[in-house]
């Protein structure tokens, strides 16, 4: 894998002394230490382009607005001076949510890109729209009594099951959810009077692990993510996340694979999500409700001749759509998420095995499959995203929501 420094600079993503680009400069050194952690400041010079003066000055024009924190860290030989590492503030946070037919999940990150806490809430039957916003509103309103009084919150960030208009944030179709053209970030932001950020939940878990997990160094990737809510997924091609004319690229669930005429959450029959179903396993091991973590246990202790049965049909159909992925993208990594990661676990030749049956040659040569890096907390780490985009563009002029204790 490529350093992440180095692949900032390959990509031409480079500061400049023009005082006319001061906000670009400021931008650039935030997102750096966003995404990397932890950064010297040699490093800030030797990416950037930029002198020592001017890295300087801008470190602490980010430490005045609070996104940035400077300290010493150790010396790499162990003597002379410590260098100065620089930080992203863990005193700016974001809520994200993410909705499905069994639960909601909010959580709280930081700009540092820790998950501070989660709060998983139950649901008797799938919400509508209206009780998902009432529960997450709830939940939010919750975890915000626990912060600190000088945090400030940039927004929430919201993972859907399926399409979004990310434009309005308007729920286009979630088919698990029975959801058709619902405002749902217009509903969430009424509800809590902070800036909601609505997206697809394949999209922003693809994001998520180009970022900060198993995708990153990578510059053509496929991500797949199976959730309650089916399968989707994600490409990115020569550096860049493929979305579609109008968002809704990436439904790699939906792709025909076979001739069953079982059907998918979206109605169409054969295609993967149609094949590789959680609630088909929720069923084998009489679940009703299981996060990734609790189904993964089952999943690996089972010695049910049945639940083998279906798990050795999943993972062959599975094998099957990953093939069509490498020979249409030619991807250097398939990144798998959600309970896929389980299947993988179960039985990795299968999975490759059935993958190599349906890829040419060529494409199959370089291909690696591994399973993304952050688990459960994919999608609370993506959907802080959305809602920190803005800050991380345009850091001066960020919006921010100071916390305030409830007496």
């Amino acid at each position: 894998m490529k350093s992440p420094i180095i692949s900032l600079q390959s990509a031409g993503v480079l500061g400049s002394n023009r005082d006319v680009v001061r906000q670009h400069n400021l931008s650039l050194i935030l997102q750096m230490i966003h995404f990397y952690g932890t950064v010297t400041r040699s490093q800030l010079t030797s990416t950037t382009g930029l002198n020592r003066s001017t890295i300087s000055d801008l470190v602490s024009e980010l430490e005045l607005l609070g996104f940035a924190h400077e300290a010493e860290g150790a010396s790499a030989s162990g003597v002379g001076r410590p260098s100065l590492v620089v930080t992203a503030s863990t005193k700016v946070v974001a809520f994200a949510v993410h909705p499905e037919v069994d639960a909601t999940t909010v959580g709280v990150v930081t700009l540092s890109g820790k998950v501070l806490k989660t709060l998983r809430v139950s649901m008797g039957q799938s919400p509508t729209a209206a009780e998902s916003v009432k529960t997450a509103a709830t939940a939010i309103a919750e975890l915000r009594k626990q912060l600190e009084p000088d945090q400030r919150i940039a927004g929430i960030g919201v993972a859907i099951p399926g399409q979004v208009r990310v434009s309005d944030s308007v729920v286009r179709f979630a088919p698990q959810l029975g959801w058709v053209e619902q405002p749902f970030g217009a509903m969430l932001s009424q509800a809590t009077g902070l800036p909601v950020f609505v997206d697809n939940d394949a999209s922003i878990g693809c994001m998520a692990e180009r970022n900060f997990g198993a995708a990153r160094g990578f510059v053509d990737v496929v991500y797949l993510f199976a959730g309650s809510g089916g399968i989707g997924g994600g490409a990115i091609v020569n550096g860049q996340q493929l979305r579609g004319a109008s968002g809704y690229g990436g439904e790699f669930g939906h792709v025909r694979i076979g001739s069953s005429n079982t059907v998918d959450y979206s109605g169409l029959s054969g295609t993967l999500e149609s094949m590789v179903r959680r609630d088909d396993l929720l069923q084998v091991f009489k679940m009703y409700s299981a996060t990734d973590q609790e189904l993964d246990q089952e999943i690996q202790s089972t010695k049910s001749k049945e639940a083998i049965k279906i798990l050795g049909n999943q993972i062959d159909a599975l094998g099957a759509g990953i093939s069509s992925y490498v020979n249409i993208f030619n991807p250097e990594a398939i990144i798998l998420a959600g309970f896929l990661t389980s299947l993988f676990n179960f039985d990795p030749e299968r999975l490759l095995t059935s993958m190599k049956k349906g890829t040419l040659k060529a494409a199959q040569e370089r291909v690696v499959i591994r399973n993304g890096e952050l688990g459960e907390e994919t999608l609370m780490v993506g959907s802080a995203e959305l809602a920190f985009r803005d800050l991380l563009e345009n850091p001066s002029e960020a919006q921010l929501t100071f916390v305030k204790k409830s007496r």
